[in-house]
């Protein structure tokens, strides 16, 4: 027996190994899914949080709210290009207040029949600092304005920052989501716990495969990144001959929407789509994973 009182659990999963999970393939037999995560996001002007591509001045910071507003003026509509170039589909990571700023942007996703995934009303916020009843409100918020722009509501969600609070995957149930983005433990889907007993599943949502902390925080290039994109793609590729696994991509158009950039990515997606033609992958969007595990659940969760 140990000495020591028990640390604090997350309360939502415990503890599974993945090489001793029950096997299972994804549609057609397929073992790898790879997804792309293409967040678009709106700021509040001279106010509120942002990535910053420079020392943050006094507000209003036009330097880094301009630099951000690149990416739906510009680097968007550059990546949208690509994705049809390479016949790619998209989870749309959007924030709502994108509907009033830019609807233009969110109508061409939809053309394309890109997923859209709640990521809040705006960057500018961080969901955990809402009291619990502003959270709920959030979560229902953007739950009917993207139900009404697309004609049915969201299946998943990204917190703003990736923040949540002890109560957000209650509420995510609660208020009819299926699955979150927010947590990065695992390469499989995982079922999460919550107070109601009602279904959420977690879809891996990668830190490392994220524009944001690799080029904004440890300041790779471009040509580092999407070479870190080729090596975990084909590692992955290799790993998924033992278990199913789940490969995602996130991207920022502020960030990988800049042309030197946008040219490395081009190569790192290109990559990925000749194995699809192959055969050797499913590309697809969180919302089909989440799908596919629903009708698993009971022998592969």
């Amino acid at each position: 027996m140990s000495p020591f009182p028990p640390i604090p659990d997350n309360g939502r999963f415990g503890y599974s190994a993945i090489t001793q999970r029950p096997d299972f393939s994804w549609p057609e037999g397929q073992r790898l899914a790879v997804y792309i995560g293409f967040n678009l996001e709106h700021f509040a002007f001279g106010e509120g949080l942002g990535a910053g591509i420079g020392p943050a001045s006094p507000q209003p910071d036009v330097l880094n709210y301009s630099w951000r507003e690149y990416g739906n003026r510009v680097g968007a509509w550059r990546c949208l290009e690509l994705f049809d170039q390479l016949c790619l589909p998209t989870a749309v990571l959007i924030n709502t207040a994108l509907m009033d700023h830019c609807p233009e942007l969110l109508q061409a996703v939809m053309a394309r029949g890109d997923e859209l995934v709640g990521h809040g009303h705006s960057n500018a916020f961080r969901q955990s600092d809402y009291a619990e009843a502003d959270e709920r409100a959030l979560l229902a918020g953007c739950r009917e304005r993207i139900a009404q722009l697309q004609g049915k509501p969201p299946a998943g969600w990204l917190s703003p920052w990736i923040s949540e609070s002890r109560t957000t995957p209650d509420l995510l149930a609660e208020e009819g989501y299926a699955y979150t983005l927010n947590w990065a433990h695992d390469d499989q889907p995982t079922p999460m716990q919550t107070r109601s007993g009602k279904a959420l599943w977690s879809i891996p949502y990668p830190q490392e495969l994220n524009d944001i902390p690799m080029v904004m925080g440890r300041h790779l290039d471009g040509c580092a990144f999407a070479g870190m994109v080729i090596d975990n793609f084909d590692e992955m590729l290799a790993q998924s001959q033992q278990q199913s696994l789940v490969m995602g991509i996130a991207l920022h158009p502020y960030i990988v929407g800049q042309p030197y950039r946008l040219r490395h990515l081009r190569r790192a997606l290109q990559h990925i789509a000749a194995a699809r033609d192959r055969g050797a992958i499913w590309i697809t969007t969180p919302g089909a994973l989440c799908a596919h595990m629903q009708t698993l659940q009971g022998t592969a969760a």
